[in-house]
């Protein structure tokens, strides 16, 4: 996971596992909130055809309204209307990432 520079919000984890290597001091978080995290990876740091996104997407949307998933949401979603969230993740392509398909969902 880069070190990514802390904004003003709280910074949430919101992988599955935690990543090999880094420090909690290191990481900074408010939060590990890894009831959200989509079962599988979406690219594995790996090429992913548009349709296999799509795909990812999908199955991630429905795995957040499973009662687990759908409650760490709405958690999530409430630290969202106390300040601005921060998603940390591991994903090298944040925009083929669960986080990106989680701020979309947050954003609504």
């Amino acid at each position: 996971m880069p070190v990514v520079a802390r904004g003003d919000g709280a910074r949430v984890l919101v992988d599955r596992i935690w990543p090999r290597g880094l420090t909690k001091a290191k990481a900074d978080l408010d939060e590990w909130c890894k009831q959200v995290a989509h079962r599988r990876s979406f690219a594995s740091g790996t090429a992913m055809t548009r349709s296999a996104s799509r795909s990812s997407t999908r199955r991630y949307r429905v795995e957040l309204k499973q009662s687990e998933r759908s409650g760490a949401l709405t958690h999530l979603r409430g630290t969202g209307e106390r300040s601005d969230v921060d998603l940390a993740h591991r994903d090298q392509s944040p925009e083929i990432s669960e986080a990106a398909v989680l701020a979309e969902m947050l954003r609504r």
